[in-house]
């Protein structure tokens, strides 16, 4: 019988994104079993989010309420329920989170949690919970001076990303630390934990609070990527002698975090046995997704922001671009990313002004316009970026002879702001030792074959994907069973053997050579415009 239920057995993937929370289930066979998904400004209009997230007055500090992801977690289980998911059968459950952004939890929330009422909606058990109501996200720029002062209190840039696989960024835990720590001392001192999104949805599910693990602890500025443990000399810079117990031990990406919450059981029939896995980042947990551990083998996620990510063995952290993180599904091994902020929403801002808000038309100017666009060139910045760091924002344009000019035909700036994200990936990816021999794509735009053909012309590699483009989640459901093997085996299991079997990818694009040689021509005029513009 017992074998039965183990060969039976279902696992739950949860990503909490920047604009909506999703869930996937998968057999012990890695198929897709059902799904639910929750967008945040459509299902939960009265937090008042646009794209998730609430931008203030200043142009740099943007956040978004905690709550709101509580009441996307209870619609999107009551989702699932509601279709006839199996949820009984559900052996152990596993997440992701947006990165960076952290969730302050009032002294006596731990007991809330463990006292949940399944006779009453989580929403209302919660509320009151958060020591910050708004939760600080990814998207913030406001952390500048945090961000100076840390470098300086750990020797410089590359001392701080020897460290902690970064220099210091605005939107990293740490610096957004530091300014509540000096700026909202009530905020801080109300608090007893300080978790990351990840963290924050596995303590709900636990009914306490879980363990930030090492692979989304290390886009903090605060975790001794090599030790796996919060660096003194960051947490002195950042906080006080209680920051250390506020963020609580990191722990193993495969590690429980513990077991499901009785309300979970009861209200939604999940079983009460169920092992939640210590939940990652939606990148790690990306990686996860992909399956990406062999060299060459590089991802690319389209979404919100745009992110070019793979493994290594031999991390070498940069003090000027690039983030190495703890592996979330090998121990020896390490993720290295790239990260682009104007990403989506930036070729969203592009369509709606010269496609008239239609991905047809904003497809029909991709293949119209011919590749390296008449040698046109553009950056296209509606917020500070993170890949090169700049501040500055705007449209800026040049002609094919490097020229400012004040505008570009529609048809020219869909296919500009598409050419200039690619090419910024592929002119800052040699830095951090990323040289994709193919590129596996992700992410919301992931389905959008005309934008991923213009990035296999970019890089010059073929492009493949999945049958499932959300792969935050799909790595989460991976991470659960692979969780929840390491846990019946007594010891750990490879990843890889682990999700052997998972469905290959597909080749969706291929290079064009000639195109290829075009863009070959086109980086380095990119290179230097991109440097007269935004150099420091």
């Amino acid at each position: 019988m017992r074998n039965q239920i183990e060969e039976n057995a279902l696992f739950l993937g949860l990503d909490a994104s920047t604009q909506s929370l999703k869930l996937l289930l998968i057999n012990r066979r890695l198929e897709p079993v059902a799904d639910a998904a929750v967008n945040f400004d459509e299902s939960l209009p009265e937090f008042q989010t646009e794209h998730g997230a609430h931008q203030h007055a200043d142009g740099l500090t943007v956040t978004a309420p905690p709550l709101m992801w509580a009441a996307a977690l209870e619609l999107a289980l009551d989702k699932l329920r509601r279709a006839g998911a199996p949820l009984d059968r559900v052996a152990a459950l596993s997440g992701s989170g947006q990165q960076h952004g952290s969730v302050w939890l009032r002294r006596g929330a731990g007991a809330v949690l463990n006292n949940l009422d399944p006779a009453r909606p989580l929403r209302g058990q919660v509320a009151e919970i958060f020591a910050l109501t708004e939760s600080p996200i990814w998207m913030d720029a406001s952390t500048a001076a945090q961000c100076a002062a840390l470098e300086r209190a750990l020797g410089g840039p590359q001392a701080l990303a020897d460290l902690t696989g970064s220099r210091a960024y605005a939107r990293f835990t740490g610096n957004q630390i530091a300014k509540i720590h000096a700026f909202n001392r009530a905020a801080y001192e109300a608090a007893e934990r300080i978790a990351l999104v990840s963290s924050f949805m596995a303590s709900l599910l636990i009914g306490g609070y879980a363990p930030i693990d090492f692979s989304d602890g290390s886009g903090m500025n605060l975790l001794d990527i090599r030790a796996r443990r919060w660096a003194p000399a960051a947490l002195a810079a950042c906080g006080d002698a209680r920051l250390a117990e506020m963020l609580g031990v990191p722990a193993p990406a495969h590690a429980p975090a513990g077991v499901l919450h009785p309300y979970f059981a009861q209200r939604f029939g999940f079983r009460p046995d169920c092992l939640v896995i210590n939940f990652s980042g939606d990148n790690p947990c990306s990686l996860a997704g992909l399956r990406v551990q062999q060299p060459g083998a590089v991802a690319l996620s389209l979404g919100t922001s745009d992110t070019l990510f793979g493994s290594t063995v031999r991390p070498a952290p940069s003090g000027a671009e690039g983030h190495v993180f703890v592996s979330p599904v090998d121990p020896g091994a390490w993720m290295v990313m790239l990260v682009r902020k104007n990403g989506s929403l930036m070729r969203e801002h592009v369509r709606d002004f010269c496609a008239g808000r239609s991905w047809e038309k904003f497809n029909a100017c991709l293949q119209t316009t011919p590749p390296g666009n008449l040698g046109r060139l553009g950056f296209y910045h509606l917020s500070p970026e993170i890949t090169p760091p700049a501040d500055r924002t705007g449209v800026f344009r040049f002609d094919a002879q490097d020229h400012p000019v004040p505008a570009l035909p529609p048809a020219a700036d869909c296919r500009g702001v598409v050419e200039s994200q690619f090419l910024c990936l592929r002119a800052h990816a040699a830095a951090i030792g990323l040289t994709p021999a193919s590129l596996l794509v992700t992410g919301g735009a992931s389905v959008n074959r005309p934008l991923v053909q213009v990035a296999a012309d970019v890089f010059g590699t073929p492009v493949l994907a999945g049958a499932q483009p959300e792969s935050a989640a799909l790595g989460a459901a991976y991470r659960a069973l692979h969780g929840w093997l390491c846990r019946q085996r007594g010891a750990f299991l490879s990843f890889d053997e682990a999700v052997r079997g998972a469905p290959e990818f597909q080749v969706v694009a291929r290079p064009d050579p000639a195109a290829g040689a075009v863009y070959r021509d086109l980086l380095p005029r990119y290179i230097k415009l991109e440097k007269s513009l935004f150099s420091t």
